[in-house]
């Protein structure tokens, strides 16, 4: 009876100390859980997403394309600047004519000897003498002067600096420009659209995440009270088989019973903890953080059902709202502006310039070794006259990729129709399911009910028992499947229609 005692006691303690465990424990377990709502696992996903990320850096490029596009409006202003060295100097002047003016004076005074010797020798000798010695004076002068002249017609370009500022205003270029700013434009309106697409596909996949954790969890509570049920009925058939009413073997096949319960409530869990891996990757969590969807305490989400009223349905919401389609009709804007660029090489092209120009040496006042410049303005007219076809060519090949583009348009409306009318069709089909589901669960709840009460009451065997079990346990997985359906099946619609946001 001591033994007894202390035994009860020691329990008693080991209890006392579990609990307190527990109590300290409990708080930090829920404070290490993290509670998501479908609206902030969106938010994560659309701010973590990679592809959203490339979307949103695509739409600042093309905007600034779009800017950079602006300036070809605008004057260019450029700075010039540049030094040559030649090995020679250009020389204006030939060798003969440098020689003849070097010499001019001394070719001067022998022609004027010559044409005066005849009165010069009839002078005194004295006076010959001066005459000749004015002769050579005046030749040495005149030969200076010339070299002089040669002086003056060198250019001295073996050293070249020359510098300019030059201005360019676009006048008309055939229409190139207000093409290229067109183009930049549809590649903004792109680049928003392609990011509304993935935003789309981000919440789509994110949502069927979402569901599908949801869905498991439930499965995991259904498989759990299943089991539940199981071994309750494991031990009733036990007590029946220690009291002689049943035999061995009804307790071996309820036990294999219990033995697929167990194993389904292992790959419900299983399945559970996957699909809330992939949820976090989603989301842009570690894969290993201990989430809680909020969802996943509903006892019951039929009020998910009929929340998409089909009278907001409609095939110009579709091609109104889908960005694939506007992708497209983008594709053909943006082709049809390329035609137009193509169109405009083959058009005059007019263009104002000017600026201010340096260089030395300068022939601004002769040859000078240092810096001159000058204003200039002028205008510059390209026509182009032959080029073999080839713009002819390159247009060609753009009207044909922008029929293209048209007859994928087309198709893809055609395909977007179907896809609404499938969505609608889905919407309604899983409505029914679910009120079909719902009908199944009160009927398997009564049928489980009177098995275990004429269980109880011997007037029936534990193999009914186990397949009213059997089938109350499918009714609850459908009656979930077909919730979790209708929900899934609203967001089909609306990604069909382009509204899901």
């Amino acid at each position: 009876m001591k033994t007894t005692l202390i035994k009860h006691l020691m329990m008693t303690s080991m209890v006392r100390s579990a609990m307190l465990v527990l109590l300290v424990l409990l708080p930090m377990t829920v404070e290490a859980q993290t509670v998501l709502t479908l609206d902030s696992c969106r938010a994560m996903a659309l701010t973590n997403n990679k592809q959203m990320g490339v979307a949103r850096v695509k739409q600042e490029v093309n905007a600034d394309l779009q800017k950079s596009a602006r300036t070809k409006y605008l004057p260019q202003v450029n700075a010039l600047a540049g030094y040559e060295w030649m090995s020679r100097e250009v020389s204006i002047l030939n060798n003969e004519q440098k020689s003849v003016l070097s010499n001019m004076g001394t070719n001067a005074s022998t022609s004027l000897q010559s044409a005066l010797a005849p009165l010069v020798s009839q002078l005194p000798s004295e006076t010959q003498s001066r005459v000749a010695q004015d002769l050579s004076q005046f030749a040495g002068a005149l030969n200076q002067v010339g070299m002089g002249i040669v002086d003056g017609f060198r250019t001295d370009t073996r050293n070249t600096i020359a510098g300019a500022v030059t201005v360019t205003q676009p006048l008309y270029m055939g229409g190139a420009i207000d093409a290229a700013n067109r183009i930049a434009d549809i590649n903004v309106e792109m680049a928003a659209n392609a990011l509304d697409a993935t935003q789309q596909s981000t919440l789509f996949n994110i949502d069927h995440a979402y569901w599908q954790v949801v869905s498991l969890s439930h499965k995991q509570k259904l498989a759990e009270s299943y089991v539940e049920l199981v071994k309750k009925l494991q031990s009733d058939v036990q007590k029946m088989i220690d009291k002689g009413v049943a035999v061995k073997g009804d307790g071996l096949s309820v036990g294999v019973r219990v033995n697929e319960a167990e194993i389904a409530l292992m790959e419900a869990k299983d399945g559970l903890a996957l699909s809330k891996m992939l949820l976090c990757q989603l989301c842009g969590l570690p894969v290993d953080e201990n989430i809680t969807l909020a969802d996943e305490a509903r006892d019951d989400l039929s009020e998910y059902a009929n929340t998409y009223g089909l009278t907001e349905v409609s095939i110009e919401t579709a091609t109104t709202n889908r960005p694939e389609l506007k992708l497209l009709q983008n594709t053909i804007d943006l082709t049809s502006q390329t035609t137009k660029a193509l169109k405009a090489a083959n058009l005059p092209q007019v263009m104002l310039t000017g600026g201010y120009a340096v260089s030395n040496p300068n022939t601004f006042n002769g040859f000078e070794k240092k810096f001159g410049g000058f204003w200039h303005a002028g205008l510059l007219v390209r026509i182009p006259i032959w080029n073999w076809g080839d713009v002819k060519h390159k247009v060609s090949a753009s009207e044909g990729a922008t029929t293209i583009a048209r007859l994928e348009l087309a198709e893809a409306r055609e395909m977007v129709e179907l896809q609404v009318n499938q969505g609608i069709f889905r919407v309604n089909e899983a409505n029914k399911k679910l009120e079909m589901a719902k009908a199944n669960v009160a009927n398997a709840n009564e049928n489980l009910r009177m098995a275990n009460l004429g269980f109880k009451e011997g007037t029936v065997s534990h193999t009914v028992v186990m397949e009213a079990q059997t089938a109350w346990q499918l009714a609850q997985s459908k009656k979930i499947d077909a919730e979790i359906g209708v929900k899934l099946s609203q967001v089909e619609l609306q990604k069909a229609l382009g509204t899901l946001r």
